[in-house]
């Protein structure tokens, strides 16, 4: 019975984790649509992160790169964005 308890409470906190990386995403966002960036921080260019990241799926695809350095540059990038990757 003790088991259930704890497996209940890790679901629980997952769960809060999860709700808690949404309410940041959406802070982030909305300081990004509001104009928070303007401050000191350098503009991100979207589009040319966007072409890097297709042409490094692509190169992925044709298995130019493994696996491993398509998930490193795909969280630079993503993380260049303001995205979170999960």
């Amino acid at each position: 019975m003790a088991q259930r308890g704890k497996q209940s409470f890790e679901k629980r906190q997952r769960e809060s984790d999860r709700k808690d990386r949404a309410r940041q995403k959406e802070a982030r966002r909305q300081e990004r649509k509001d104009g928070g960036d303007e401050e000191g921080g350098e503009a991100v260019d979207e589009a040319a992160l966007m072409g890097q990241y297709g042409r490094l799926a692509e190169r992925h695809a044709n298995g130019e790169i493994d696996d491993e350095r398509f998930a490193e540059r795909k969280r630079e990038i993503f993380e260049a964005l303001g995205l979170d990757v999960d």
